[in-house]
């Protein structure tokens, strides 16, 4: 049986914990969780059903003996704080902070810990599809890609965009950022996930074009991504709605971290 630690006890890490509760190759050990926050963490953990599960507030306190595998729900600052230590401990990590690895002195440190510890980070694809199918087409060679944004003007409420647009009086799709993936997720960090995910597989992320756009039609998140190169072309859209309870925090991207944390469990997987 696989044996996760989760970081972070908001919405994705109670969904992960729910769903690894009915899975018998996976346990969740416990949350690491800020000091202050342990009933929080308790909550989260009740939606796994495994009473024996802990809840840690520092890495010096986790029985790493006792963990097969960190599962990190807290994006960037949980990664960046906690990420070097577990990954010299010799823990895998899978996280879904993928514009974390914009910041070239954090991803430093991450690889330093990494190779100290012989463990690995692996980004989970989040909120978006065909990360395996970009990947492989950068194998043959891209020629361009580009990652559009399309959200609702509110998602974009206390961003960037709001200072260039009126969001309450906007009436038709209007975009309010074009430019390297690398600028989106340092000016739209709680936004830019995606951006990053796209620019990684791809063609990096200052060669990767991302386009944001607040669009009153829509009442859910749309990702679009082309890409053409020796592949061929592709042109994919998904919409995606969010997790319930939840006013950010999109449902595939929780579903997609525990489809890798099942992934390191099951002998067969595809």
């Amino acid at each position: 049986m696989l044996s996760i630690l989760l970081i972070g006890y908001g919405p994705v890490a109670g969904y992960v914990a729910e769903r690894l509760g009915a899975d018998p190759d996976v346990r969740v050990a416990g949350i690491l969780a800020r000091p202050g926050r342990e009933e929080a963490a308790r909550a989260t953990l009740t939606r796994g059903g495994d009473a024996t599960a802990k809840v840690w507030t520092t890495v010096e306190s986790i029985d790493l003996s006792a963990v097969d595998l960190v599962a990190d729900c807290s994006g960037y600052a949980g990664l960046a704080e906690h990420g070097p230590m577990l990954l010299t401990a010799g823990l895998d990590i899978l996280s879904l902070a993928t514009a974390a690895l914009a910041d070239p002195l954090l991803v430093e440190r991450l690889e330093t810990a990494a190779r100290a510890g012989r463990a690995r980070l692996e980004l989970a694809p989040g909120s978006i599809a065909g990360i395996d199918a970009l990947s492989a087409a950068r194998v043959g060679g891209l020629d361009l890609v580009t990652y559009t944004a399309r959200k609702p003007p509110a998602a974009w409420k206390g961003t960037r965009a709001a200072t260039v647009l009126d969001l309450g009086e906007i009436e038709k799709p209007t975009e309010h950022f074009r430019g390297p993936a690398r600028d989106a997720v340092r000016h739209y960090s709680r936004n830019a996930h995606v951006a990053a995910m796209v620019a990684l597989a791809g063609l990096g992320l200052d060669e990767t074009t991302a386009v944001l756009i607040a669009d009153p039609g829509l009442d859910q998140d749309r990702h679009e991504v082309s890409a053409a190169g020796a592949f061929g072309r592709m042109l994919l859209t998904l919409d995606c709605g969010l997790l319930p309870r939840s006013t950010k925090s999109s449902s595939l991207a929780a579903m997609s971290l525990v489809r890798a944390i099942q992934r390191r469990a099951y002998p067969i997987t595809y």
